[in-house]
């Protein structure tokens, strides 16, 4: 078995758990990330091993201060709550089985300045290693080590090769695609790796597309 020593020693960070708290941390400010937009409230619903121990472990912190934007390494991660209640952000924990999860998954579900809502499912799957399982129902494989893009867009035919053309044009490599969708023709979701960050101005031009609807970027 191959193992890293980042796994070994895991991840610079706030303790105590590089599971329960860096990687809490970590799945809190992508999921902020991914919404791309204000939010005001957010419920948290704590899957397994996040739900039995989330106080001991300062999950609840480390959450909470991730989708303030803290990364797992910041001092101020222990008053995330003092200092969400500052921001005008409230919160709320409970607990919650969700079918086939990693026994360290939360649903995040955010809710938006414009009234509605993101439900965000991620993993925090050891040494501070995260996976995004799922966006509004899509089903994920997200690990977010990589510059990633996050298209959702009307099932048709051609948007693929409308996708890569831009992204060949400007120089940006694919490394892995990943497809899913609701159903035929309906709403689907395309996750992209690229080799290199991505700027603006792709993405204008990526949601220029006439059958995008949303693109999300992670460099």
């Amino acid at each position: 078995m191959e193992i890293s020593i980042f796994e070994a020693i895991g991840p610079i960070m706030v303790g105590p758990s590089s599971s329960h708290t860096a990687g809490a941390a970590r799945l809190g400010r992508m999921a902020a990330k991914l919404t791309g937009q204000p939010f005001h409230h957010v419920d948290f619903g704590l899957h397994g091993s996040f739900a039995k121990t989330y106080q001991g472990h300062g999950t609840d912190l480390a959450l909470v201060a991730g989708v303030l934007g803290m990364r797992q390494d910041d001092e101020r991660l222990r008053d995330s709550f003092k200092l969400a209640k500052e921001q005008g952000l409230t919160y709320h924990f409970y607990e919650t089985e969700i079918s086939g999860a990693h026994e360290n998954t939360v649903c995040m579900s955010f809710l938006l300045e414009d009234g509605t809502t993101r439900e965000i499912i991620g993993s925090s799957i050891g040494g501070g290693q995260i996976k995004i399982c799922s966006i509004d129902g899509f089903p994920l494989e997200m690990s977010l080590n990589m510059t990633t893009l996050l298209v959702i867009n009307r099932d048709t035919k051609g948007i693929m090769y409308q996708i890569a053309r831009i992204l060949a044009a400007n120089d940006i490599n694919i490394a892995t695609i990943k497809l899913t969708r609701q159903e035929k023709g309906a709403m689907a979701c395309c996750v992209i790796e690229t080799d290199s960050d991505i700027t603006g101005s792709v993405l204008r031009e990526l949601q220029e597309i006439p059958a995008v609807q949303t693109v999300k970027l992670i460099n």
